[in-house]
């Protein structure tokens, strides 16, 4: 699989073979996966996960003679029932409803839009080497990322496809335009920049209190001149307690771009996970 994640990778292979979309339509009682993951099945190679397991086994297993026509297959877009028993042999004693679709090259631009609302929005707020870092490891989870800075330069020539650029001057701008629940994550390239944005985002909070996680990145000592201020113009403790500073799982100490770039993406997960956990 490519490293960028697993819709890249099928919108990579998407145009030189087509392919068999499943997908969670639904699931009762425990299972590997939540309603909405998908794999996509080639005549070689899998791109994305519905859990592994028999359960992915047999499943591929039909999609692949959905591709070769084989009798029995399913039927482009059914919805087939799968017990998580002994059938199986796994335990989970669920049920998982599985969507079967064929998908081809013309399908890429909708399949795009389609597999991406599956995933939870995310502000990343700075192009320097820890939002370089980030994004990286970002768009290897269920994350859709709007990068943004006020520096239009900053951003590489390319990116995955679950992340899209964005140039906003003055930077805070942005903050009234995310879409709800989207997380957000500070790490612009200078301290005013990073005190603007904070400032709009409180300021969302107050309105609309739609945003799940804010990070922002820096030192205690940072976060309490940043205190000082906020509460200068207004902010109250509990406002201000709505962000995190620093960002990061508590322990993980290193300062490598890259470090931080796992240790913030561990946090998100666990304060603002991008969906319920499923259970294997």
């Amino acid at each position: 699989m490519s490293t960028l994640g697993a819709l890249d990778d099928c919108l990579q292979r998407l145009p030189q073979a087509d392919g068999v979309l499943v997908q969670v339509a639904e699931t009762k009682g425990s299972a590997p996966r939540e309603v909405g993951a998908w794999m996509v099945v080639w005549p070689e190679g899998l791109s994305g996960t519905i859990g592994g397991g028999n359960l992915e086994f047999d499943a591929v297993a039909q999609a692949r003679a959905l591709l070769q026509g084989q009798a029995g297959a399913p039927a482009p877009g059914e919805v087939r029932r799968f017990a998580l028993g002994p059938s199986l042999g796994q335990c989970c004693g669920g049920i998982v409803m599985l969507r079967f679709e064929r998908i081809g090259a013309a399908d890429a631009p909708a399949l795009r839009r389609r597999l991406a609302l599956n995933l939870a929005p995310l502000a990343l707020f700075g192009g320097g080497h820890v939002g370089h870092a980030l994004v990286r490891v970002l768009c290897t989870l269920p994350y859709a990322v709007r990068w943004i800075d006020s520096r239009d330069e900053v951003f590489p020539p390319a990116l995955p496809a679950q992340v899209r650029t964005e140039y906003s001057d003055p930077i805070q701008a942005a903050v009234h335009e995310l879409a709800p629940g989207s997380r957000v994550l500070i790490m612009s390239f200078s301290h005013a920049e990073d005190l603007d944005i904070v400032i709009a985002c409180l300021q969302r909070l107050r309105q609309h209190d739609d945003l799940p996680y804010i990070g922002l990145i820096g030192s205690k000592t940072k976060w309490a001149t940043f205190r000082h201020r906020l509460s200068a113009r207004g902010f109250s403790e509990a406002e201000q307690a709505r962000v995190t500073c620093p960002i990061g799982i508590p322990g993980i100490t290193g300062k490598e771009p890259e470090v931080i770039a796992v240790a913030t993406a561990a946090q998100l997960l666990l304060q603002a996970p991008p969906a319920a956990s499923a259970t294997r």
